[in-house]
C-alpha cells in the first residue's frame, strides 16, 4: 500500500492512532522500529535542531531537506507541519507538489498569519480570514499528485482565545474546502476545550488533536470522544535535550567518560540506524566483481 493510502486509512479508520515526533532520520527510525504507524515531522522540533525558532526562520526548502532524508529511512508515512504553508495559496501549492514527489504522505496547514509564532507562545496570536485559509485548503488538494496525499487544517482559534463557536465555524468551513482532516488545538491543561470540542462537531471529517499541554487526559477519553488521531508532538526532541544534557554534564564533571558507557547507546547500535552493515554487504556484492 502507498504510504499517502496509509496515512489516509489511519485518519479514517475508527480506532484511535497514534502518531510520533521525529525531526531528523535517526529519530524517524527510532520512532518506526517502536512500532508506529506514522511520524509527525514536528516544524517545532526541526528548527529547535537547527537551533532556530518556530517563527518559519527555517525555510521550506530546508524542511524538506531534513524530510527527504526522513523519507528515505523509514517505511511508513511521514505528515509534515507545513506551519502556514510559508505563504500564501502559491507557495501552498509549490509546497504540496514538491512533497508528493519526494514521497511524503500529507501535509498539515494552520490557519495562522505567515510567519507564524509557536502556539504556546503568547496570546491572541492573529488567524488567517476564513476564506483566505479555505483558498490555500483547496490550492492544496488541486496540486497533489496522488489522491490519497492528506491535507490537514488545523484549527488555532481555541489558542488565539476565540470562543468555541468559532473554532467550530472555521473547522466546517475547512472541512467543506476538502481537508481530509480537521486539527483542533488548545493549551489549556484540562483537555476540557478538546473535549467540548469532539462533543459538538458533527462533521463526518476525522479530528486529530496535539495533547503537549493537556498531557494528563487519559488517553480513554480521547476514544470516547470520537477523536481519530493522537500526534506526540514533540517529545522525541524534548527527550534528547535531557538526555544529552545529562550525559555531556556528568562528562563535564568528572572528565571521563567510564562512568556514563553503559546509559548511552552503543556504536553498534548506532551502526544499525544508520545502515553501515548493509553497505558492507553491499561492499561484497559490487566491490568483489
Amino acid at each position: 500500500m502507498r504510504k499517502t493510502s496509509t496515512l489516509k486509512n489511519i485518519l479514517q479508520k475508527k480506532e484511535l492512532s497514534f502518531l510520533m515526533e521525529a525531526h531528523n532520520a535517526m529519530s524517524a527510525k527510532i520512532a518506526e522500529e517502536s512500532g508506529f504507524e506514522a511520524l509527525w515531522a514536528s516544524g517545532l522540533s526541526i528548527s529547535a535542531s537547527m537551533g532556530l525558532s518556530d517563527r518559519n526562520e527555517a525555510s521550506w526548502t530546508q524542511v524538506m531537506d531534513v524530510v527527504d532524508f526522513m523519507v528515505d529511512n523509514t517505511a511508513i508515512p511521514i505528515l509534515l507541519d507545513g506551519d502556514t504553508g510559508f505563504g500564501n495559496f502559491n507557495n501552498v501549492r509549490r509546497l504540496v507538489k514538491k512533497l508528493s514527489q519526494r514521497g511524503v504522505a500529507g501535509v498539515c496547514l494552520e490557519d495562522k498569519l505567515f510567519p507564524k509564532i509557536n502556539s504556546f507562545i503568547g496570546a491572541g496570536q492573529d488567524l488567517a480570514s476564513i476564506s483566505e485559509f479555505c483558498g490555500k485548503i483547496k490550492a492544496a488538494k488541486d496540486s497533489q499528485l496522488d489522491n490519497d496525499f492528506c491535507v490537514i487544517a488545523r484549527v488555532e482559534a481555541l489558542i488565539s482565545g476565540c470562543p468555541m463557536e468559532e473554532a467550530l465555524k472555521r473547522a466546517n468551513a475547512y472541512a467543506g474546502a476538502g481537508a481530509d482532516a480537521v486539527l483542533i488545538h488548545s493549551k489549556q491543561s484540562d483537555g476540557a476545550e478538546i473535549m467540548e470540542f469532539c462533543r459538538q462537531w458533527e462533521n463526518d471529517c476525522p479530528i486529530v488533536i496535539v495533547p503537549t499541554k493537556y498531557y494528563n487526559t487519559a488517553t480513554d477519553a480521547f476514544r470516547e470522544a470520537g477523536v481519530s488521531t493522537v500526534i506526540w508532538a514533540n517529545h522525541s526532541l524534548r527527550a534528547s535535550i535531557a538526555a544529552m544534557r545529562a550525559i555531556t554534564r556528568n562528562i563535564r564533571q568528572h572528565n571521563s567518560v567510564a562512568q556514563v558507557e553503559r546509559e548511552i547507546a552503543s556504536l553498534d547500535d548506532v551502526f544499525k540506524l544508520t545502515n553501515e552493515y548493509e553497505v558492507q554487504l553491499a561492499e561484497q556484492k559490487y566491490l568483489t566483481l
